[in-house]
């Protein structure tokens, strides 16, 4: 798949649920009405299509949420989806929360995983407790632990936030790598409505990496994992630093990706309302409908977005994780 300006898209980011267990407060209200089950595509559809997408040439599949775990079934989708590597399919991996990996990490191993992505925003308790609004750093820990024991590989994903987290750059990344795990840290996306303050708690990342290099040798890496982190090799800890950055330095011309909701809503770009509709086409419109829709949404992909860190953008975190990969 190309898109108008010629860039390959083969990477796709497929949230299969709305559904969290934790209410970030950058993420998600508390109170948060969630949709009813037949909106959501089946496991059955979401398979139709990664099939299709796998043909079409994609070679990475991440699984959001929302909070992918919670589904029922996940592991059998995932089983299901790392099967297509008879097709072309690389990898299928999970950005995830973290507190049902004590339970599941171990299944979903031996069903396909082989890197997650787990969110991490502080080392404090208490500060963890009011960004997600619920008592669950052990929980977070203890499946950071669980995956790394079942061989999975992990990556931290911290959302940097000033005022909030910004004095615990150097610990995260001094603590990810005491457990061998590469850390990512992550501008946060002006998206959806939400109680933080994101123009007052916006941190840019270029002054962050300067601090951080007072404390650690970073080294420019060629790492690649298919999503918009530049990596950065740590010396000290033999492990990685990455740097997601849409708003200080745009990474858009070598954008890759498009975003799937829950629902079957196909994003071209969460800077942009730009999207198509799938659910109705998977489930009778056949294969060449699924096709047009899908080259209609590639036509009209933007160059790049347009965030804005002064103003708010459309509730696409309804569907989707905001979490990069």
């Amino acid at each position: 798949m190309r898109d108008a300006h010629g860039r390959t898209i083969d990477y796709i980011r497929l949230s299969v649920t709305d559904r969290c267990n934790l209410r970030c407060t950058y993420c998600m209200a508390e109170d948060m009405q969630f949709l009813p089950r037949r909106d959501l595509l089946t496991f059955e559809e979401i398979e139709t299509l990664c099939a299709h997408l796998v043909t079409r040439g994609v070679r990475r599949i991440r699984l959001t949420g929302g909070e992918p775990l919670v589904r029922k079934g996940i592991v059998d989708l995932v089983q299901r989806i790392a099967a297509l590597s008879a097709h072309g399919l690389e990898e299928v991996t999970l950005t995830t929360n973290g507190t049902r990996l004590p339970e599941m990490a171990n299944d979903l191993a031996e069903a396909g995983i082989r890197r997650v992505n787990i969110s991490l925003d502080t080392l404090d308790r208490a500060r963890f407790a009011e960004l997600t609004r619920r008592d669950e750093f052990d929980r977070v820990v203890a499946g950071i632990d669980a995956a790394l024991a079942a061989g999975i590989a992990v990556r931290i994903n911290t959302v940097a936030m000033k005022g909030i987290n910004e004095r615990e750059m150097v610990d995260l990344l001094a603590w990810s790598g005491r457990r061998g795990c590469d850390l990512a840290l992550i501008e946060a996306m002006p998206l959806g409505e939400v109680s933080l303050d994101r123009q007052s708690t916006h941190l840019p990342l270029d002054p962050v990496r300067r601090d951080l290099e007072r404390a650690f040798t970073l080294v420019p890496s060629l790492h690649r994992t298919g999503g918009p982190a530049r990596y950065y090799d740590v010396a000290e800890t033999g492990t990685r630093l990455g740097l997601i950055t849409p708003l200080t330095e745009n990474f858009c011309a070598g954008c890759n990706r498009i975003r799937i909701a829950a629902t079957g809503t196909v994003y071209g770009c969460l800077g942009h309302d730009q999207k198509v509709e799938l659910r109705d086409v998977i489930r009778g419109g056949g294969e060449e409908a699924l096709d047009t829709a899908l080259d209609t949404l590639l036509a009209g992909k933007p160059l790049r977005h347009d965030f804005d860190i002064a103003r708010r953008e459309p509730a696409l975190t309804r569907h989707m994780s905001v979490t990069g990969g």
